[in-house]
């Protein structure tokens, strides 16, 4: 797979929008497949400009509101119309960043999806592919935990939807080719077909799903106890607070338990 840069309005060699790193966030009108934006390199150009810097605080502000209106009336409710208002942004400007609401909804996903994409790519060539997916799926676990409040409203707004269809997971099935090519980029006459790359990459892939379901799955139920014991006092709110999102008291056995989920799963890929 090359890397090389594509000139601006090309159509984008991946076939997923959101899975390139290069990729814009609307996708492109050829065949379904996106644009992508000039690369320069695993990361984002640097925001310097004060126009840059304005657009990206529309974007988040967009992003934000969007998030709250979701979560306050159910995605179904929302309009781009009411994201507009609450974010105070014109509806030509909502759409220069995004196609419509639900690529506001799926931002965490394709942010995941990015993060996994950067990180193989980036890979010392010294690292082994193990080494590499692993370092991954960790980076992933930390980005779970610092942003656990964003991705558990993702989780519930979906559910409450009947129109909103998204994965809430990092690297969905449809990707795993993506990432095994990604790797396979990495070494000298490597076959992209080698059937056991694409074992590993599978095999670190479900295991870090079964990871995510079961982290919020612990985390329901410690809501549920909080609520439970914030019920029963009523002098006052309950004894324990929310933590803020980006700190868990429970993040490091949280990591320590997807690594130990990892090792079990590639260990015979």
């Amino acid at each position: 797979m090359s890397w090389q840069n594509v000139p601006r309005g090309r159509a984008c060699h991946f076939k997923v929008a959101g899975a390139c790193r290069r990729t814009a966030l609307r996708p492109g009108s050829q065949g379904g497949r996106p644009y992508h934006r000039e690369y320069r390199g695993r990361k984002e150009p640097t925001i310097t400009t004060l126009r840059e810097r304005k657009r990206e605080q529309s974007r988040r502000g967009a992003v934000e509101a969007a998030w709250r209106l979701f979560i306050d009336k159910g995605y179904d409710n929302v309009t781009v119309a009411d994201i507009c208002v609450a974010a105070d942004i014109a509806p030509r400007t909502f759409h220069r960043y995004f196609a419509g609401k639900e690529d506001v909804a799926v931002e965490p996903v394709r942010t995941m999806a990015r993060m996994v994409i950067d990180h193989v790519a980036a890979a010392p060539a010294g690292l082994t592919d193990t080494a590499v997916i692993r370092g991954a799926m960790l980076e992933l676990g930390g980005f779970v935990v610092a942003h656990r409040n964003w991705l558990a409203a993702l989780r519930t707004v979906a559910r409450r939807s009947s129109h909103l269809k998204v994965s809430q997971v990092a690297v969905p099935h449809e990707h795993e080719q993506e990432v095994a090519a990604l790797l396979a980029a990495r070494h000298p006459d490597a076959d992209p077909s080698d059937w056991q790359r694409h074992l590993l990459v599978a095999c670190a892939t479900a295991a870090f799903r079964v990871w995510y379901t079961g982290y919020f799955a612990d985390r329901a139920g410690a809501d549920r106890a909080g609520a439970d014991r914030a019920g029963a006092d009523r002098s006052g709110p309950g004894t324990t607070a929310a933590a803020p999102d980006g700190v868990d008291p429970d993040g490091d056995d949280a990591i320590a338990r997807l690594l130990t989920i990892l090792d079990r799963a590639v260990e015979r890929a």
